[in-house]
């Protein structure tokens, strides 16, 4: 990487790397199931939420497995078709699943240091970008807006909206044809190893790992080496002049 051009793009992970959980998420997706099959009673439909949240696991070991995102939406029409309701109308499903995402939002906060460090880099001349592995892209958007840093990024993907979940190669791809670069000119910013790190490096961008909030496992520790770890994102402008100081 000798005599390469520095390194100006930035793509970075969202849930446990820019934001984090406020806490235990069990009573919370309990409310909000609540607040979905509440809101779907409005509309004389009948789910109990425990059948809703067994579903979702079934849907959540499936796509670990294809990296392939259906979107909770699809669940969730799909769910309701089993069960008698073949023809709900759009909107309905919408607000159901709006009625869910207003209780899970409260639960997600920018970390402390996103937004000083998003600034900087964009004092930098770094471009930025978000691939967040999401069941909803409404949901995340409205998320990036909420914190008031949408206007940061050159673009905010989803796997709701690309249908491939970060570590598949495509993931990473839909993501740079957004700038048109090689994988090469990028860095990939990231709690998770396999989804964020592996995945990145397969098509051989440049990799950072956010240890702070990182859940892994043995086995992934011992197979996949990040180009670099840092443990709070106040660490990246300098870990980025590095990189690009040995591309020189």
């Amino acid at each position: 990487m000798m005599n390469a051009s520095p390194i100006q793009h930035i793509l970075f992970d969202l849930g446990g790397t820019l934001m984090h959980s406020r806490g235990d998420w069990a009573p919370i997706l309990e409310k909000a199931d609540q607040a979905l099959t509440e809101k779907l009673r409005q509309f004389d439909i009948e789910l109990d939420s425990h059948t809703f949240r067994t579903r979702l696991h079934q849907y959540y070991n499936q796509r670990d497995q294809d990296f392939q995102e259906t979107t909770y939406h699809f669940v969730l029409r799909e769910l309701l078709k089993e069960l008698g309701y073949a023809e709900v109308a759009e909107s309905v499903l919408r607000s159901a699943l709006d009625a869910m995402y207003s209780i899970t939002q409260k639960n997600w906060m920018l970390e402390d240091d996103s937004l000083d460090t998003i600034q900087k880099l964009k004092n930098h001349d770094y471009q930025l970008g978000i691939y967040s592995n999401a069941g909803d892209d409404k949901d995340v958007q409205e998320l990036i807006e909420g914190f008031g840093i949408h206007s940061y990024f050159d673009f905010v993907l989803t796997s709701a909206s690309c249908y491939y979940r970060k570590p598949h190669p495509r993931a990473f791809e839909i993501a740079l044809a957004q700038w048109s670069i090689d994988p090469e000119d990028a860095v990939m910013v990231g709690d998770s190893l396999t989804a964020d790190i592996f995945g990145a490096q397969s098509l051989n961008m440049q990799t950072i790992w956010l240890t702070r909030r990182a859940q892994f496992t043995a086995d992934e520790e011992q197979r996949i080496k990040p180009d670099f770890g840092m443990a709070g994102l106040n660490e990246l402008l300098p870990t980025l002049e590095r990189i690009n100081l040995a591309r020189r």
